[in-house]
C-alpha cells in the first residue's frame, strides 16, 4: 500500500471534572458538557483507535501493526517494546482540578497489573488566569508526614503547586504526584497504561451524591518523596525541531511551522505530531490534505519526509 499520515476518531472520555475547551477550541464533536479528554491515539483494551482518513479508513491501530508491524512501528519501537504501540496520546481539558494522583514505575505496574508504568508530559495549550499545576512536594517528606496530611486532609499544604501559561511543558516521572488545576487545557504524551492511584479527590462527589475511589494504600509504594524539577526549559525556533524530552520512553520536539519546511526523518521509528496551535498542509506525491489544531497525526515509520506548508505550532514525538 502508499503509506500517508494517518488520523483517528477520537475517544472522548466523560469525567466529573471534565468541560467544553476541546469542542470550543480544538473543534472536537461532541454533546456533552463534561468531556474531560479526546484520547487521540491509544490501544488500551477497549479503546483502540481506529483510523479516520485514507485508504486505511475503518482499520484500527493494532489491525494495521498487525498487518504492517515495521512499516507502523520501525524498528526502534518494535525492539524496545514489541509489537504494541507504546505511547498514548490525549487532549486534556480540565474544567475542575483534577484528582491528585500519582502513577507506578514499569516494574510496579507489572507485577500488580501486568502493565507498563506511566512516564508522560504535559504541553499547556491554553490556561485560564491564575490556573496552575501541582507536581510534587515543595520538600523532602516521608511515609508517616504524608500520612499524618492526607489523614487530616492537608496533603496540598506540602505539595508544590506552579503557575501556568500557554507553551509551558512538564516532564513527570513516574512517582510524582500531580494534579491538573482548574482551566487548563493539555497536550499529554505518556506510556500505554492507563493505571492511576487517586490520593485526594478534594472532598468532592457526584451527582448521586458519591466520591470516587481512593488508592492510597497502592500509592505508597509508588510514590517519590523527593522533590523534582518537573518545568522544561526551551526556546521555540522557526522552522526547526526544538528538544523538549528524551527520555527511554519517548523523545518530544516542539515545531513551529512559518511557510514551507521539509520535513524529514529516518524511517526507524514512527513519528506522532499533536498540533497545538495553527493548521498546515503535508504535501507528497500521491497525497496532500490540511490539517489543523488538535489534529494528531501517526507519520508511519516507512515514510522519510513530506513538504509541511502552513502557520502551526506542532508536538513532534518519536522513539
Amino acid at each position: 500500500m502508499l503509506f500517508y499520515p494517518l488520523l483517528f476518531e477520537p475517544i472522548f472520555k466523560e469525567r466529573i471534572w471534565g468541560g467544553t475547551k476541546l469542542k470550543e477550541v480544538l473543534n472536537k464533536s461532541f454533546i456533552s458538557n463534561q468531556i474531560g479528554e479526546s484520547w487521540e491515539l491509544s490501544i488500551v483494551e477497549n479503546d483502540i483507535s481506529v483510523v479516520s482518513n485514507g485508504e486505511c479508513k475503518g482499520l484500527n491501530l493494532n489491525q494495521l501493526i498487525e498487518k504492517y508491524p515495521t512499516e507502523i512501528l520501525g524498528v526502534n519501537s518494535i525492539q524496545n517494546f514489541g509489537n504494541n504501540f507504546p505511547l498514548l496520546f490525549k487532549f486534556i481539558d480540565a474544567k475542575e482540578d483534577l484528582s491528585i494522583q500519582v502513577h507506578p514505575n514499569d516494574n510496579l505496574a507489572k507485577e500488580r497489573h501486568n502493565s507498563f508504568g506511566k512516564t508522560e508530559m504535559w504541553y499547556v495549550m491554553q490556561a485560564d488566569a491564575n490556573a496552575r499545576l501541582v507536581v510534587g512536594f515543595k520538600d523532602k517528606t516521608n511515609k508517616k508526614e504524608y500520612q499524618e496530611h492526607l489523614e487530616n486532609k492537608t496533603v496540598v499544604t506540602i505539595l508544590n503547586e506552579t503557575p501556568v501559561k500557554e507553551g509551558d511543558a512538564f516532564f513527570l516521572e513516574t512517582g510524582t504526584v500531580h494534579a491538573i488545576g482548574a482551566g487548563v487545557l493539555i497536550a499529554e504524551i505518556q506510556q500505554t497504561s492507563d493505571i492511576t492511584y487517586r490520593l485526594y479527590d478534594w472532598d468532592r462527589v457526584d451527582a448521586n451524591g458519591l466520591s470516587r475511589e481512593l488508592h492510597t494504600d497502592l500509592a505508597l509504594d509508588a510514590i517519590n518523596f523527593e522533590p523534582t524539577n518537573t518545568k522544561l526549559n526551551y526556546e521555540v525556533v522557526k522552522n526547526k525541531s526544538v528538544n523538549l524530552v528524551a527520555c527511554p520512553f519517548f523523545k518530544t520536539n516542539i515545531l513551529e511551522i512559518s511557510g514551507k519546511y521539509n520535513w524529514k526523518k529516518t524511517k526507524e521509528s514512527f513519528t506522532v505530531f499533536m498540533c497545538t496551535k495553527g493548521s498546515f498542509t503535508v504535501k507528497m506525491l500521491h497525497f496532500q490534505t490540511e490539517f489543523k489544531i488538535g489534529d494528531t497525526l501517526l507519520i508511519p515509520a516507512i515514510l522519510d519526509g513530506f513538504e509541511i506548508i502552513g502557520e502551526a505550532s506542532l508536538l513532534e514525538i518519536t522513539i
